[in-house]
C-alpha cells in the first residue's frame, strides 16, 4: 500500500514534506478553536450561534484567501504564495490568543481565514503537478492525511493545557502555540522547487497571459460549478461535525476533559486511516467510485452517531468509522480538481472552487449552532452533515472521471 512513496523522486519527496507539513499545522491551528468553544462561551458569555459565527468567518473568509492565492500562484509560482500563506495563517492564529472579547476575536480569526484558504490551495496545485500520474492520487490523498496529524496534535495540547494550566490562560497558550508553523518556511524556502509544468507554462503564457476570471468562460465554467458543489458537500459535512463535536460531548454526552480527548483520539485514528485508505483507493477504483462511497458512509454513519441513543462504550466504537468516512472524503479532493482544470488557470480554479464550497460549507456550523436552539444539539449536527453528503453524491454523478490523467504543460 505504500511501495509508492519509494517510488517518489527527490524532488516528489521534497514537495510532498512540505504540502503535507503545511496542511497538518493549518489543522492545528484551526482545529485548536473547536476544542476552547465550551470556554469561550462560559468565560464570555457569548451562545453558540456566536461561537459558531466564530468557526464561520474564519472558513467564509478562506473563500477569498484560496481564489487571490491560486491566482497569485498561476501569476508568481506555487512555492512562492506558500510560503506567503503559511506565514499568514500562523501569526493571525498567534494573534487569536491575545483577544480581550468576541469582537476582537472575530476579526483575528477572519484574517487567518486569508492564509488558510490559501495554504491547501497553492500545496495541493504544487504536489498534483510534481507527482506523477500513476501515484497522483496515493500522493495527494496522502498529504490530506496530515489533517488528522494536526488534529491529533491539537487534541494532545488541549488535553495538556487544560489539564495543567487555569482555563483562562489554557485557551489562550493554544493559540500562541499556533506560531510554530512558520518554521516550516524555512525547509521550504531551502529544498523545495518550483514544478516544471509551472515553470513551462509560464513561458508560453508570456505571449498571451490567461485571464482569472477565465474559470467563468463557457468552456470551464461546468466545471467551476460543479467542483464547487463537491466541496460544498464535502466540508459543510466535515464543519457540521467537527466543529461542534467536542461540545457535544463536553455538554450534552457530560464528559471530562480528558475523557473527551480520549473518545476524540478515536476519531482521529480513524480519520487518518481513512484518509490512507481513500488516498490509495482513488488510484484504484477511480476518483468517483471512491467520493460515492465515502458519501454514503459519512452520512449514515453520523446519522447514527448523532441521532440514535448510544452508550459511552458504543459512541467510542462509532467514532473510529465516523472520523474514517468523514475525513477520507477529502483524499481524492485535491488530486481531482487538479485533474479538471487547465495548467494556466490551475491555480485560480482550484482554489476558487475548492474554496468557494469551503465557505458555503462554513455556514453549517453557523446554522447548527442557530438550530439547536430549536432542536438538540445532536440532531442538528445529524440534519446538516447529512444533506450535505447529498451534495457530494450529486457532484459525482455529474463530473467526469480523471483517473490517470497526465497534466499537459498548456492545455
Amino acid at each position: 500500500m505504500f511501495a509508492w512513496f519509494r517510488e517518489l523522486s527527490p524532488q516528489e519527496r521534497r514537495a510532498f514534506y512540505a504540502a503535507a507539513g503545511g496542511w497538518a499545522m493549518d489543522a492545528m491551528d484551526y482545529m485548536v478553536f473547536t476544542f476552547v468553544i465550551a470556554t469561550l462561551i462560559k468565560t464570555w458569555g457569548i451562545d453558540r450561534a456566536q461561537a459558531g459565527l466564530l468557526g464561520t468567518v474564519t472558513l467564509l473568509v478562506s473563500v477569498f484567501g484560496g481564489w487571490i492565492a491560486g491566482m497569485l500562484a498561476d501569476r508568481f509560482g506555487r512555492v512562492r504564495i506558500l510560503q506567503v500563506s503559511i506565514l499568514w495563517f500562523a501569526l493571525f492564529t498567534f494573534l487569536n490568543g491575545f483577544a480581550q472579547n468576541f469582537t476582537m476575536l472575530f476579526a483575528t480569526r477572519a484574517l487567518q481565514g486569508l492564509g488558510f484558504g490559501g495554504e491547501w490551495a497553492v500545496g495541493s496545485v504544487l504536489m498534483g503537478e510534481i507527482v506523477r500520474a500513476r501515484h497522483r492520487g496515493k500522493a495527494v490523498g496522502a498529504v490530506q492525511s496530515t489533517w488528522a496529524v494536526g488534529w491529533g496534535l491539537a487534541a494532545v495540547i488541549y488535553s495538556i493545557a487544560f489539564s495543567v494550566l487555569p482555563e483562562e490562560y489554557a485557551w489562550r497558550t493554544m493559540f500562541w502555540i499556533g506560531i510554530l508553523p512558520a518554521l516550516l518556511v524555512i525547509y521550504i524556502r531551502r529544498f523545495v522547487s518550483e514544478s516544471s509544468v509551472f515553470t513551462e507554462t509560464q513561458k508560453r503564457a508570456r505571449e498571451s497571459r490567461a485571464s482569472v476570471w477565465e474559470i467563468f468562460s463557457p468552456s470551464l465554467v461546468r466545471t467551476t460549478v460543479q467542483t464547487s458543489l463537491l466541496a460544498m458537500g464535502a466540508q459543510g459535512g466535515y464543519y457540521a461535525i467537527t466543529t461542534w463535536l467536542p461540545t457535544y460531548l463536553k455538554t450534552v454526552s457530560n464528559l471530562s476533559v480528558l475523557n473527551t480527548g480520549g473518545y476524540l483520539a478515536v476519531i482521529i485514528v480513524g480519520s487518518f486511516i481513512g484518509y490512507l485508505v481513500s488516498a490509495y483507493l482513488n488510484d484504484v477504483i477511480g476518483r468517483r467510485i471512491n467520493f460515492f462511497i465515502f458519501a454514503v458512509g459519512s452520512a449514515l454513519i453520523t446519522i447514527f452517531y448523532t441521532l440514535v441513543e448510544v452508550s459511552d462504550a458504543q459512541m467510542l466504537v462509532l467514532g473510529f468509522p465516523l472520523g474514517f468516512f468523514a475525513s477520507g472524503i477529502f483524499s481524492g479532493m485535491g488530486a481531482f480538481l487538479t485533474e479538471l482544470f487547465p495548467s494556466r488557470v490551475r491555480g485560480t480554479g482550484q482554489g476558487f472552487a475548492y474554496n468557494f464550497g469551503r465557505g458555503i460549507g462554513a455556514l453549517f456550523p453557523t446554522l447548527v449552532g442557530y438550530l439547536s436552539g430549536t432542536m438538540s444539539l445532536g440532531a442538528a449536527i445529524g440534519v446538516f452533515a447529512a444533506s450535505a453528503y447529498m451534495l457530494v453524491i450529486i457532484a459525482t454523478l455529474l463530473l467526469p472521471e480523471t483517473k490517470g490523467r497526465l497534466l499537459r504543460v498548456y492545455d
